[in-house]
C-alpha cells in the first residue's frame, strides 16, 4: 500500500428507516456489543438498494453496497452521480464521519475534509479560533496552523471578520473559510463536497486553482464531489460514477462522465406533447424532433435538422425563439435564434418552424438542445433546459484508420490546398 493513499473493500453503508430498535433490550444490547466491536449488525435484514425513483418495500435501504477502489497518492478523482446515488455517503465514511456497516477502509495519511457548510465549526467560536481548533482536529502542532495562518485568512477573504464568532458569517463566507482551512491545512488527502457551489463564481474558480495546485504541486490526494462536470474535468484525471449505492463505471475521467451523460439523458430524439406539452399562459410546446439530413444515422456528416411545433397566446408582440447547443457538461456551444414576428404582428396559434445545422460542424460527441421564447428581445416567455439530447458519431472519414477522437468541440471541414514543386531552392 506504499503508493495508495485510500482503499476500500466491500464497503457497505445500511439505514434503518422508521424504528431502530430491535423490539427486546436483550437484541438492542447484542447490537450494540456487535458495534463496539466492529462486527456486522447480527439483525440487520436484507434491504434494498438505494433507488430512490422507486417505492420500497424494505425498511432497510443500503446507501452504500460493495464499493471497492483504490486512490493512489496524488491522484484528483471526482466522484460523480445523480442525487441519491451515495456520495456524500461515501465521502463520509472516507472522512470516517460515519462508520461502515461492512468492510473496510483503509487510509493513509491526515485526511481534510469539506463535506457539508459549517463542517468542523464550532459557531460561538470566532474564526481564528476554529483554524486553530481544525488544525488540532488534524493533529498538527501550534507552531504549524500559525505558519499557514496568514495564507488561509487572505484566501478566504475574511480578514475584517476573522475575531467575529462563525456564526454571524454568512454560508458564502463560512465556506471561503472552511475551505481555505481545509486546503491550506497540511493533511494529505483533501475531501471536498459540492459545497462550493454555495460560493461565487470567482472563488469557485480560485478554489479549483487550488485544488489543482495541492494535487499537481504538492503531491496531495483529492476527491471532488460535484454536478458541475466542466469543474470536474479540469481539475481530475480520473473519476468512479455512483449509482444507486454501488460503483457504476470507474476510468478516465472523460470516459465516466460520458458513461454518466449516457446513462442519464434522454435518448429520445422526437418528442411529441400534442396539446397537453410542457409551458406556460405564453408558450406552449407541441413537438421537437431532430433527424440526420441525409442518412439514417446521425453522424459528423449527416448535418441536423430541427423541427420545432408550438403554441402562442400572445398577440401583437415581437416573438422570437432562440435553440441553444450544449455539451453534455453544459459548456454553451452557440445559439441559433429564429424571429417569428418583428412588427408587433405575432398571432394567436400554432407555429412549426424548421432548421438545418449544416455537416462538419459539431465534433463526435454528445449534445443536448435548450429552448427559450422571447418578447421583443427583452423577456423571456418561457424556457426549457435539457430538452433533448443525441450523441454525434464519429465516421473516421477524414481520419482514414485512426479510430481516436479527433480534439475539441467543433468540427469544421476546412478548404486545403496544396502545392507541390520537385525543385529545392
Amino acid at each position: 500500500m506504499s503508493k495508495i493513499a485510500i482503499r476500500t473493500e466491500n464497503i457497505s453503508k445500511a439505514y434503518q428507516l422508521g424504528e431502530f430498535s430491535t423490539g427486546t433490550i436483550s437484541r438492542d444490547i447484542e447490537r450494540w456489543w456487535a458495534n463496539v466491536r466492529g462486527k456486522e449488525d447480527p439483525f440487520l435484514r436484507i434491504g434494498e438498494t438505494n433507488d430512490r425513483t422507486s417505492k420500497g418495500t424494505s425498511d432497510i435501504v443500503w446507501s452504500l453496497k460493495d464499493i471497492n477502489f483504490d486512490i493512489q497518492q496524488g491522484d484528483a478523482v471526482g466522484i460523480i452521480g445523480r442525487n441519491g446515488a451515495g456520495k456524500s455517503t461515501l465521502l463520509k465514511v472516507l472522512s470516517r464521519v460515519t462508520s461502515p456497516t461492512s468492510g473496510c477502509v483503509k487510509v493513509k495519511g491526515r485526511v481534510a475534509s469539506l463535506l457539508e457548510v459549517g463542517t468542523g465549526f464550532h459557531p460561538e467560536l470566532t474564526g481564528k479560533e476554529n483554524i486553530f481548533l481544525n488544525g488540532a482536529i488534524l493533529g498538527m502542532r501550534k507552531a504549524e496552523i500559525k505558519k499557514h495562518f496568514d495564507a488561509i485568512v487572505e484566501f478566504a477573504g475574511v480578514e475584517r471578520y476573522i475575531d467575529t464568532p462563525v456564526k454571524r458569517y454568512s454560508s458564502g463566507m463560512y465556506v471561503r473559510l472552511a475551505f481555505a482551512v481545509a486546503a491550506h491545512l497540511e493533511s494529505e488527502i483533501l475531501i471536498v463536497d459540492e459545497v462550493l457551489a454555495v460560493g461565487d463564481a470567482e472563488f469557485q474558480r480560485k478554489c479549483l486553482g487550488k485544488m489543482s495546485e495541492v494535487s499537481k504541486g504538492e503531491g496531495r490526494t483529492v476527491l471532488f464531489v460535484s454536478h458541475n462536470m466542466g469543474s470536474v474535468k479540469t481539475l481530475c484525471q480520473s473519476g468512479i460514477l455512483l449509482k444507486h449505492g454501488q460503483v457504476h463505471y470507474s476510468g478516465k475521467i472523460q470516459d465516466v462522465i460520458n458513461e454518466y451523460v449516457d446513462d442519464g439523458l434522454s435518448k429520445s430524439t422526437s418528442l411529441e406533447w400534442g396539446q397537453d406539452g410542457p409551458g406556460n399562459e405564453n408558450i406552449k410546446l407541441r413537438s421537437f424532433k431532430i433527424y440526420p439530413s441525409k442518412g439514417s444515422e446521425l453522424n459528423i456528416e449527416s448535418g441536423i435538422n430541427i423541427e420545432l411545433s408550438f403554441i402562442n397566446y400572445r398577440e401583437k408582440i415581437n416573438l422570437a425563439v432562440s435553440v441553444y447547443f450544449l455539451t453534455a457538461d453544459n459548456v454553451l456551444l452557440f445559439e441559433s435564434p429564429l424571429i417569428i414576428s418583428q412588427n408587433y404582428d405575432s398571432l394567436a396559434g400554432t407555429y412549426t418552424v424548421t432548421g438545418k445545422v449544416p455537416p462538419y460542424l459539431l465534433n463526435a460527441g454528445y449534445y443536448k438542445l435548450n429552448l427559450l421564447f422571447g418578447e421583443n428581445q427583452k423577456y423571456v416567455l418561457f424556457d426549457y433546459s435539457d430538452l433533448i439530447s443525441f450523441e454525434l458519431e464519429e465516421t473516421f472519414f477524414d481520419r482514414g484508420t485512426n479510430l481516436e477522437k479527433v480534439p475539441g468541440l467543433l468540427r469544421p471541414r476546412c478548404e486545403w490546398k496544396k502545392e507541390y514543386n520537385h525543385e529545392i531552392f
